[in-house]
């Protein structure tokens, strides 16, 4: 009997086109998996067992049933993102718990593409931080249990990892897909600003958050990828011979990164070098400025999305947070700094066609209720674990995280690539020749 939890999307869906299995087989095979597992993982608020097996009969009745992409394939998706049917609590007591009445677009055209949502997975509160814990769940690394899954995407990171969806749906803000990533071993691109929709009328913490997929190989991220950015999928040629730069520098004065981490980058490196690309270590101009920016729009971005809350429903780090950013609304939403950023960072890109990086500074913090503590240590564990997203959410630019190596415990490293506007598919080129070179274990071992 062939069991499909644990395989990729790719298989799934072809498997699915040519009638080798049905999706209520594959639908159930997983949901199964989930209340198996997730008890020990908490990767998700909400499970829709029942209708996603309804969904998985109708998307076999389909009559465009062969063209498919997705075809019968199980999907997670992030709780600020809307979901016919199910209440987007965004991981917060303040958020209502009616039913959205319709599917943001992302979540529409993986629908229109065959997936099927089996459930919507636990954020922390307006996914603010880089640990997925609450007052409605608290998500583990599937290869560490005793830590964090990362944030804002946690859940959807962890369900994953875990094998209990192939892919799923997060978006990044400050790096929230690129952090669980990183912790669970999976890769996944923030696209460009514009590439992927955000939604009419949702947060985008002024243009910086955006979705994109979480995936256990760079085929099922690049299938994901062209699904939500609404073009075909197909092969993409050869990246050819790029000027990558290698930075083991923090953009933060302070932090330091972790001997593991910066080993990963080292040794992608030697690996991008053997496959014929021009690889030399240098540092992006980052500014000094570059943490009050980074703090500045973080916290006006929490500010702008708290502002219709009740605060008195809100924990007390989001409501500090929260406090801390109204002074800096207008500051944010004009744009001026983040324009003056990508000014300071654009002539490096001229010399470089890549730039890669560690993708964290050290190992995810403790598992636990982080949203009990002050704001101090939440901001302070964030700072340190992850230093090198932000500035790509500020510029706009693509960003992608890739496994790479292992930490002294056994648990997954990675490093980050990054790139100008519209090189989403060079990333991705280059992240499938790491995985060719460097294989790296799908799912944790949880069985």
């Amino acid at each position: 009997m062939t069991t499909w939890a644990g395989r990729t999307a790719a298989e799934i869906s072809a498997a699915v086109r040519e009638k080798r299995v049905t999706p209520r087989e594959v639908v159930a095979e997983h949901l199964a998996r989930i209340e198996r597992l997730d008890g020990r993982v908490g990767a998700f608020r909400a499970v829709r067992a029942e209708a996603a097996m309804a969904e998985a009969d109708e998307v076999a009745a389909r009559g465009d049933f062969a063209e498919l992409p997705l075809a019968g394939v199980p999907v997670a998706v992030k709780d600020n993102l809307a979901v016919r049917g199910e209440s987007r609590r965004i991981g917060s007591a303040a958020t209502p718990e009616t039913p959205s009445a319709r599917d943001h677009v992302t979540v529409a055209r993986l629908r229109a593409a065959g997936a099927v949502v089996v459930g919507v997975t636990n954020v922390p509160e307006l996914c603010v931080f880089g640990t997925t814990d609450g007052v409605l769940g608290i998500a583990r690394n599937p290869w560490d249990p005793s830590r964090s899954a990362g944030g804002s995407s946690g859940g959807s990171a962890a369900a994953v990892s875990a094998g209990m969806v192939p892919i799923a749906l997060g978006n990044d803000g400050m790096g929230s897909l690129r952090i669980p990533a990183a912790n669970c071993g999976l890769v996944t691109i923030k696209p460009g600003q514009g590439v992927v929709p955000t939604g009419e009328g949702d947060s985008t913490w002024f243009g910086m958050a955006e979705n994109g997929p979480l995936a256990t190989t760079v085929e099922d991220a690049r299938l994901m990828f062209s699904v939500l950015a609404g073009v075909e999928p197909g092969p993409v040629p050869a990246p050819g011979a790029l000027r990558i730069a290698v930075s083991l520098r923090s953009p933060l004065a302070g932090v330091t990164i972790s001997r593991p981490y910066a080993a990963a980058a080292r040794d992608a490196a030697g690996l991008l070098m053997r496959a014929g690309h021009q690889v030399r270590r240098a540092d992006p101009p980052y500014p000094m400025s570059l943490a009050t920016t980074s703090l500045t729009h973080w916290t006006a971005g929490t500010a702008a999305d708290a502002r219709p809350l009740d605060p008195r429903l809100l924990t007390r780090r989001t409501r500090v947070h929260s406090r801390l950013g109204r002074p800096f609304l207008g500051t944010a939403s004009s744009g001026a700094s983040r324009e003056r950023l990508r000014r300071r960072l654009e002539p490096f890109f001229d010399e470089h066609d890549v730039l890669l990086t560690p993708a964290l500074a050290r190992r995810s913090p403790k598992a636990g209720p982080w949203h009990e503590r002050g704001w101090l240590s939440n901001v302070l564990a964030n700072t340190n674990h992850s230093p090198l997203t932000p500035a790509w959410n500020l510029t706009g630019w693509p960003a992608m995280s890739v496994p790479c190596g292992t930490l002294p415990s056994g648990a997954p490293c990675a490093v980050q690539l990054v790139g100008r506007p519209g090189t989403e598919h060079r990333l991705l080129a280059l992240a499938e020749q790491l995985e060719e070179r460097n294989p790296w274990q799908r799912t944790a071992p949880m069985d």
